[in-house]
């Protein structure tokens, strides 16, 4: 007869009952943080983006009630908590999916205006940059270009508010949008003369 002292259990209890445990809370707790941060990133989303996202409408309706609360309402902590709760009831997996295509949109936005932000910084340091310009978007106005590039020198000398620097960004940044949507048309309709270099 086997005694309980030479039980295998007696050697290591934890060992058999650690694959039968539920998860632990701590990792409840975390589950729960990470669904409530969720439901936090998608309140903080424009109505517009949060339509797309895929939602249950009880889900949908208590994320616009919360985006109408003001910051310190503590009304709108409840409803933080409400909406922690209905996640609890979704599958995440696609409303992520969702978000990181906005993330990957608000990435290329960034790298884009990064992008227009060094031009006009080289175009103010090296008037020679107003060629590129031209040769990327042939239908800028040169002059006005030129002035604002001379007054935004007079500016930065005189340690004036940068009116004719911001300018600049504006002019370089709708010249971006409208050959971007240009290049779009083109997709469409392919040009052969798009492939002629310029001299």
């Amino acid at each position: 007869m086997v005694s309980h002292a030479d039980s295998p259990r007696s050697n290591g209890p934890h060992d058999d009952e650690s694959e039968y445990e539920p998860p632990s809370k701590s990792s409840r707790k975390r589950a729960m943080q990470a669904l409530q941060d969720l439901g936090a990133e998608l309140v903080a989303l424009p109505p517009t983006r949060l339509r797309k996202v895929p939602l249950p409408e009880s889900l949908f309706i208590a994320i616009r009630d919360a985006q109408r609360l003001t910051r310190r309402d503590e009304a709108l902590r409840r409803q933080m908590q409400y909406i922690g709760k209905l996640m609890r009831s979704v599958d995440p997996e696609p409303i992520q999916a969702q978000l990181e295509l906005f993330r990957g949109a608000s990435s290329a936005e960034v790298a884009r205006q990064h992008r227009l932000e060094k031009l006009r910084s080289d175009l103010v340091e090296d008037e020679k940059v107003i060629e590129y310009v031209v040769e990327t978007w042939p239908d800028v106005d040169i002059q006005h270009l030129r002035t604002l590039r001379r007054n935004a020198i007079k500016e930065r000398e005189q340690n004036k508010p940068p009116k004719a620097f911001r300018e600049i960004f504006k002019v370089l940044r709708d010249l971006d949008r409208a050959g971007a949507a240009e290049e779009a048309g083109d997709e469409d309709e392919p040009d052969d003369s798009d492939d002629v270099e310029r001299a």
